[in-house]
């Protein structure tokens, strides 16, 4: 009978390990936490790192857009100041080869401004006074609305969308 006994516990105990899965000892459940640490940490300084390089990028970026920022347009200017200088060396210029000679290089300082999207403001007589891009300096007695260009002293000019100077002008009194 003690056979039987001692043939049923140990039948009784390999049934009950293979069912039951065996539960991770302590010391390895830290080392797989830290393990996951490591890796979270190197993750972060990696994405860290990258944000760093991904900001210092940018600001060189920044830094050449400021420091080449007129380049476009000192190459437009180039050939203007050629000119100039060419009409300069002339010994015995006309008057009307120095005005021809001005009549071309005003056309090459237009298309340099167009090219860099510098524009002018000129308003006509009548238009309302726009005081985002006109300044008046007077008031004068005038056949027409008030607040209204009466006449342009001096022209302003925009880049893009930004005023760069406004257009001097006098306007209408009131009646």
């Amino acid at each position: 009978m003690q056979d039987q006994e001692n043939q049923a516990v140990p039948n009784a105990q390999a049934e009950a390990a293979p069912s039951t899965p065996a539960e991770p000892t302590l010391e390895e459940q830290l080392a797989s936490t830290e393990a996951r640490l490591a890796e979270m940490h190197d993750a972060f300084m990696r994405a860290k790192a990258d944000g760093e390089n991904i900001r210092r990028r940018a600001q060189e970026d920044v830094a050449k857009a400021h420091k080449f920022a007129v380049e476009s347009f000192a190459e437009a200017m180039v050939p203007v100041k050629d000119s100039l200088e060419m009409a300069l060396t002339v010994e015995t210029p006309s008057i009307e080869s120095l005005k021809e000679g001005v009549e071309m290089t005003l056309k090459q300082l237009t298309s340099a401004f167009e090219k860099n999207r510098l524009l002018e403001i000129v308003p006509t007589q009548g238009d309302k006074l726009d005081p985002m891009k006109h300044q008046a300096v007077a008031v004068v007695p005038a056949e027409q609305e008030a607040n209204t260009v009466v006449a342009v002293l001096q022209k302003g000019y925009m880049i893009a969308d930004r005023l760069l100077r406004p257009a001097i002008v006098t306007t209408a009194q009131a009646k």
